[in-house]
C-alpha cells in the first residue's frame, strides 16, 4: 500500500526531498530493486544516493573540490547566444566586452562543457543566394529518382593530379624523438608537376582515361575532342543502342556553344 499511494507524490517534490525519502525507504528495508520500481527518480540516482548515504551516513550531498565556477548559468546561457550570433568571436573578445569581468579561461570552460561548439571550421564554397536556389530547385527535381533512373547516366568530370606527393596533411603513428625520422618525414618539393585527367563512369562500369597533354589548356577545343574520341565509343560499349543521360558539371569549357550543339 506504501508504494501505490505514497510514492507516486514523491514523483513531484525536489531534489534534496526526493533524496530524503529514498533513504527513509532505505531505512524502512526496501532493497533498490523496490525504490526503483517506484519511478522516483532514474536507477543510476537511486544507486547512488544509496552509496553515498552507506558510504558517508548522511543524505547531504558532498561539496565539490576545486574553485567554484566564475560564470553563472545565467551567464553562461547568455554567452552561448552570443556565440550564435557572432561564430567567429573569440572567448577574449566576449570578456572584454561583458560589464561583470569573466576570465578569458573561465569562458573557455563554459564552452567546452557545451555540446554545440565545435572547434575549427570547414571550408565551403561562397554561394548566392541564386545558386542556393538553382541548387535546391536540382534536388527537388530529381529526389524522386530511383536506382534504375540513375543507372542510365553516365557522370564524367576532371581532375588534378600532383606527380610528386600527396596534397593535405598526412598523419604517420612516431613514438618519442622520430619526429624527423626518415620514415615519419614526407618528402616535398616547390613546385611539384600535375597532370589533369578526364574520366567518365557509370552504373555499367568505368570509361576511358585521358591525360591532358602538358601545357595544354584544358578549353572547349580539347574538351570537344574528348568528347568525340573517348566518350562516345563509352557510351556505345555501355550502352548501345539505349538511351542515355551525359552528365557534367558547369566549367566554362562545358558550357560553350560547340558543347551544348
Amino acid at each position: 500500500m506504501l508504494e501505490i499511494i505514497v510514492l507516486p507524490l514523491l514523483t513531484m517534490v525536489t531534489c534534496k526531498e526526493t533524496r530524503a525519502a529514498i533513504i527513509a525507504l532505505h531505512k524502512n528495508g526496501f532493497t533498490g530493486k523496490d525504490i526503483v520500481a517506484t519511478k522516483i527518480a532514474p536507477k543510476s540516482t537511486i544507486y547512488r544516493f544509496i552509496k553515498n548515504f552507506k558510504e558517508r551516513g548522511s543524505i547531504l550531498v558532498k561539496k565539490a573540490s576545486g574553485h567554484p565556477r566564475k560564470s553563472s548559468k545565467c551567464q553562461a546561457r547568455l554567452l552561448k547566444r552570443i556565440q550564435l550570433r557572432d561564430r567567429n568571436a573569440t572567448s577574449a573578445g566576449m570578456a572584454a566586452g561583458r560589464c561583470e569581468r569573466i576570465c578569458t579561461h573561465s569562458e573557455a570552460k563554459t564552452f567546452g562543457r557545451w555540446p554545440g561548439v565545435k572547434k575549427g571550421s570547414k571550408e565551403a564554397t561562397s554561394l548566392q543566394k541564386k545558386n542556393i536556389r538553382d541548387r535546391l530547385i536540382f534536388c527537388r527535381k530529381y529526389s524522386e529518382w530511383t536506382a534504375e533512373d540513375l543507372g542510365k547516366v553516365i557522370f564524367s568530370d576532371e581532375a588534378p593530379l600532383r606527380l610528386f606527393g600527396a596534397s593535405g596533411k598526412r598523419l604517420v603513428r612516431r613514438r618519442k624523438g622520430e619526429r624527423y625520422h626518415q620514415s615519419c618525414v614526407m618528402p616535398t618539393v616547390k613546385h611539384p608537376d600535375t597532370i589533369h585527367v578526364w574520366g567518365c563512369f557509370s552504373s555499367k562500369g568505368v570509361g576511358s582515361l585521358t591525360i591532358l597533354p602538358k601545357n595544354t589548356a584544358m578549353n572547349k577545343e580539347w574538351y570537344q575532342n574528348t568528347l568525340q574520341q573517348q566518350l562516345l565509343p563509352t557510351v556505345q560499349q555501355q550502352f548501345g543502342e539505349e538511351q542515355c543521360i551525359f552528365q557534367h558539371d558547369g566549367a566554362p569549357c562545358h558550357k560553350a556553344k560547340v558543347i551544348t550543339k
